[in-house]
This record gives C-alpha cells, sequence and structure tokens, in this order.
C-alpha cells in the first residue's frame, strides 16, 4: 500500500517542466516562506511591535517590551516545538536507517538528489509541529499551517525522495511533540482561540 500511495503522487513528476518546477518550489523553496510567515505571525499578531495610543519615543519600546515578555511563552511554545520535533526526527533517522524511493526503486528518479535516511521525514516533522502548535493558541491561522505542512509533505513523496510512511510518520511526530510539549510545559496556552 505505501508503494502505492508513493506511485500515484510519484506519477505526476517528469510530466512538464513547469510542474516539476512547481512541485520542487512547495518542497523546498516554500518551506523558508512558511517559517518566515509562522515568524511574523507569531509576533506580530500580539501587537509586540505595534504601539498602542499613549505611548510615544521610548514608550513604545517599552510597550513592546511587555508585550513580548506576555506572549513569550506562546512563541516559544512554537519554536521548541517545531525545533525539537526535528532533532527527534534526525535521532530517529538513524535508528531506523530507512532508505529513500529512489533508492530501492529502480524505476524512480527523483527530481533532487536527498541525502541521509528517510524515516521519518524531518521537512513533515518540522512543519507540522509548527502548524500544530500555532493551531493550539489560534485555530484559523493554524490550518493555513497544516494546509502548508501536508502540501509540503505531498511535494516531496512526487519528487521521489520520501515514501508516504515517511510524511505521515513525520506528521504523527510532529503533531504528537507540539501536544506534549503544550501539555507538559505550557498548560496555559491550552486554549484555542475562536479568532
Amino acid at each position: 500500500m505505501n508503494n502505492n500511495i508513493f506511485y500515484f503522487f510519484y506519477n505526476l513528476a517528469h510530466k512538464s517542466v513547469f510542474l516539476d518546477k512547481v512541485i520542487i518550489f512547495i518542497a523546498e523553496p516554500l518551506a523558508y516562506f512558511v517559517i518566515v510567515s509562522a515568524i511574523i505571525f507569531v509576533l506580530f499578531h500580539h501587537d509586540i511591535f505595534t504601539p498602542k495610543q499613549g505611548f510615544g519615543g521610548f514608550g513604545v519600546f517599552k510597550k513592546a517590551f511587555l508585550n513580548f515578555k506576555q506572549k513569550w511563552r506562546e512563541i516559544v511554545l512554537v519554536f521548541f516545538s517545531s525545533i525539537s520535533a526535528w532533532v527527534l526526527a534526525y535521532v530517529l533517522k538513524i535508528l531506523f536507517h530507512t532508505s529513500r524511493p529512489f533508492l530501492v526503486l529502480p524505476d524512480v528518479t527523483p527530481l533532487w538528489i536527498e541525502s541521509g535516511y528517510a524515516f521519518p521525514s524531518g521537512h513533515a516533522t518540522f512543519f507540522m509541529a509548527l502548524a500544530v502548535a500555532i493551531y493550539l493558541s489560534h485555530k484559523k491561522a493554524g490550518y493555513v499551517f497544516i494546509t502548508f505542512a501536508f502540501l509540503i509533505g505531498l511535494a516531496r513523496i512526487t519528487a521521489g525522495v520520501h515514501f508516504p510512511i515517511d510524511i505521515f510518520g513525520g506528521f504523527v511526530l510532529g503533531s504528537g511533540v507540539a501536544y506534549l510539549v503544550n501539555y507538559f510545559y505550557f498548560p496555559h496556552v491550552r486554549h484555542v482561540e475562536k479568532v
């Protein structure tokens, strides 16, 4: 079944130069856009750098500092979860030693050569942890970042550098790490905003 799902997506590759470039963009450069977007969202959603009325001059920096101090735990939740999940994925890759599709399936030519072991996908783990951590505080924004995580994961299957089980394992690991970090270390951030 893993191979059947893999070929379903992989067969979309090598159809046209344009589509291959789109797949590569979603799998790699889009990831940097998502990280920058997450940083901007987490910082600016709380008006950390936006002064309120009555604050001028040095007061702007004071207000920014106070807002940042109030929201640092949420910021830490998002980035500690994603970085911790990525490190754990790296350790598990070493333990499991699973090969990438293009190394075990002779008819697979990846859109680029990826080194290292495959399971669980570090990209899938990192971006799902990031997305779920944001979701735990900001439901609507979380859906957007979860969508990005799915797109990146599917693109990496289509590109021929991961099996579906690698991506699925990364999604499960990333989600689990985000929930555990939230549960054990940030109990006051367990609510989900309606907006």
